[in-house]
């Protein structure tokens, strides 16, 4: 169930029988490399595949669907909302609790922030048992709460971002690892024994086939991202989220993505951040992307899904409706992407960096808007942007995940995000 619009029939073009036009051999060539059936060039540069395997699933999903007009009605309010916002990778730096130093051990915090990026929601439903880390004065929750976790070992000289610690098991004890997560509340950092064998397995490739160091992972990769992203899931098994979808390999890679994004965010695409292929790297398929997507009506659930998700069931990793809900929402992203750069194409990324923007604490406040359109209730937009700010898969998902944390938080979710525990997301 590829969208839910309707697609006016095309007739196919044909070819005259009797032609004696021939087919250019270069031109065959190029289709069949393009298709995947020639032989790749040795210096062809490097793909992640994701783009590929979420348009797969999306042409072959049965139980969720893109609605591609309300995904168009979604693109125009995004990019105004990004517009307002001002929202580039300066925003990625402005949190109190990400790195503001740009150096090699800001590379170590963000390797380290994302090898244990995952399933951070809590099956509870009382606040004080939930997983949360006290920082600063503050409870953290979510992915807020791993990164207060980070920073809070660093305070008291624990070197929790350095791999050969990771891999000495007399230093490093579980008991030690179980004291740097430890929560205000009566609850678990969900998972531990599997971030403990993330930590493992991470440092030993990187001691053993990098020099103790993920910047020397970065240098491999000769500015790309793509390639960066093919180092990760080749080298370590904790980040290959792959799985079989209608016998067919499918490649979703969040976790690798997101590191990659990371770094060029926090960098502002210089130093370490630097990719000269950037826009390769597409959403980043977890819980919240759907989330908001169904949210803007992006994305429709078949009504046994729908009614699974909201009584809070759990969904199995690697089951249909997993890769359905994960590949989807990639392709919808993509989708969205590319009606802003046909609407806007002064969007596109190779556009000069603008300098740093302050956010407000209230990101989403409201304001008047004479939109009466649904997605622009959701996202409280002005009449006019401002400034015209780079838009990429990125930033559109950062600024998504946002928006959805702000819903949550003033309880206007329209939809729960689905229940899937595993160490990919």
């Amino acid at each position: 169930m590829p969208s839910l619009d309707p697609i006016p029939a095309q007739k196919n073009r044909q070819v005259e029988a009797n032609s004696d036009d021939e087919a250019d051999p270069e031109l065959v060539e190029l289709l069949r490399q393009h298709f995947g059936l020639g032989q790749k060039p040795k210096d062809a540069p490097p793909e992640t595949k994701v783009l590929e395997g979420a348009q797969y699933v999306f042409d072959n999903a049965i139980d969720v669907a893109v609605s591609l007009t309300h995904t168009k009605e979604a693109a125009e309010t995004i990019w105004r909302m990004m517009q307002k916002k001002e929202y580039s990778t300066h925003t990625w730096s402005e949190h109190e609790l990400h790195p503001k130093t740009k150096d090699e051990s800001t590379v170590d915090f963000i390797f380290t922030m994302d090898l244990l990026n995952f399933s951070f929601w809590s099956e509870e439903e009382e606040e004080p048992k939930r997983f949360c880390i006290e920082y600063r004065d503050k409870l953290w929750t979510g992915y807020w709460s791993l990164v207060a976790a980070l920073q809070r070992a660093l305070d008291e000289d624990i070197p929790i971002t350095t791999p050969d610690f990771w891999v000495d098991e007399e230093r490093c004890t579980d008991e030690l690892l179980r004291h740097v997560f430890r929560s205000a509340t009566e609850g678990e950092i969900p998972m531990f024994q599997e971030r403990v064998q993330c930590l493992r397995e991470a440092g030993e490739v990187l001691c053993e086939e990098f020099g103790g160091s993920f910047v020397n992972c970065i240098d491999s990769a000769n500015l790309s991202a793509a390639g960066l992203v093919n180092i990760l899931t080749e080298s370590f098994s904790c980040f290959r989220d792959e799985t079989i979808f209608h016998g067919k390999r499918v490649r979703l890679y969040k976790r690798a993505q997101i590191l990659v994004a990371d770094l060029w965010a926090c960098f502002n695409g210089e130093d370490f951040g630097e990719f000269h292929d950037i826009d390769k790297i597409t959403m980043f398929a977890d819980y919240r992307i759907p989330q908001m997507l169904h949210q803007l009506n992006c994305i429709r659930y078949a009504p046994k899904l729908e009614s699974h998700i909201r009584d809070l069931k759990p969904i199995e990793p690697g089951s249909n409706w997993e890769i359905e809900l994960r590949g989807t929402s990639i392709w919808c992203v993509e989708l969205i992407k590319r009606e802003i750069e046909k609407q806007h194409p002064e969007v596109k990324m190779n556009r000069p960096k603008l300098p740093p923007k302050g956010i407000s604490d209230n990101k989403y406040e409201t304001e008047n808007s004479d939109e009466s359109d649904e997605s622009d209730e959701i996202l409280d937009i002005p009449e006019e942007p401002r400034k015209t700010c780079g838009i990429n898969a990125i930033l559109i998902d950062f600024f998504l995940y946002d928006t959805m944390k702000s819903l949550e938080a003033e309880k206007n979710e329209s939809i729960p995000h689905h229940r899937t525990r595993s160490i990919w997301y």
